[in-house]
């Protein structure tokens, strides 16, 4: 069992997990109550991920993360380093491969709210601002958490994009899918065996968690 590559794994779905439900929830709150000129565009761009294969996003983050582009050449002014083939490179990469997961169940639990719920709130002299984190925050844990746990899975799961961006370095960028793919490469089928059949309970734990907060919320 390689250990390491499981511990990327869980580090990385969790700096994923915890990078998105904070950028996601503005953007979903945007989405869902707000008009403005673009919106179908950049609802379009964010969900674009899911369309497309993870090898081309993985190219282009590539292009715009190697020494070249313009992140990568940014990264590089600031910190002397290299983004691609290491764990942050993977993280970006992983964030963007995940953020159509967090913002589609928070925009449809935002949209679900009664907004005679939010008129009130402003009736009381709730700012829009105190509004979002004491009315639709509270009233939209169950999005949230499906949110969670679906960018925690696809993220545990991922790995074309990953291994273009990081490789495979052992304690670095060397991830559980990417182990399972090099133990298939090499015939050893109880190594590969014994990684994937780590994924079942986790996934299967998180679902039966999911299913316990709906639960809750309609009751």
């Amino acid at each position: 069992m390689d250990y390491l590559a499981l511990y990327v794994t869980l580090k990385l779905a969790l700096v994923t997990t915890v990078f998105l439900m904070v950028i996601a929830a503005p953007v979903a709150y945007a989405l869902a109550y707000y008009r403005f000129t673009g919106k179908a565009l950049l609802e379009a761009l964010i969900y674009l991920p899911m369309a497309l294969p993870p090898t081309v996003i993985g190219f282009y983050l590539i292009i715009v993360m190697g020494p070249k582009g313009f992140v990568g050449k940014t990264w590089g002014m600031l910190t002397g380093g290299s983004l691609l083939f290491t764990f942050i490179g993977i993280t970006i990469a992983s964030i963007i491969y995940s953020i159509p997961f967090a913002v589609q169940p928070m925009k449809a639990a935002f949209s679900k709210i009664d907004r005679r719920l939010l008129e009130s709130a402003y009736v009381l002299g709730l700012s829009k601002r105190a509004a979002f984190f004491r009315v639709i925050i509270p009233n939209s844990v169950s999005g949230i958490a499906a949110s969670a746990i679906l960018v925690f899975l696809h993220s545990i799961g991922a790995f074309g994009v990953l291994l273009m961006v990081g490789g495979s370095i052992p304690g670095e960028t060397k991830v559980a899918s990417i182990a399972i793919y090099e133990a298939v490469e090499m015939m050893d089928y109880r190594a590969a065996g014994m990684i994937a059949l780590s994924f079942i309970p986790i996934s299967y734990a998180f679902l039966l968690l999911i299913n316990k907060l709906n639960e809750g919320t309609r009751t």
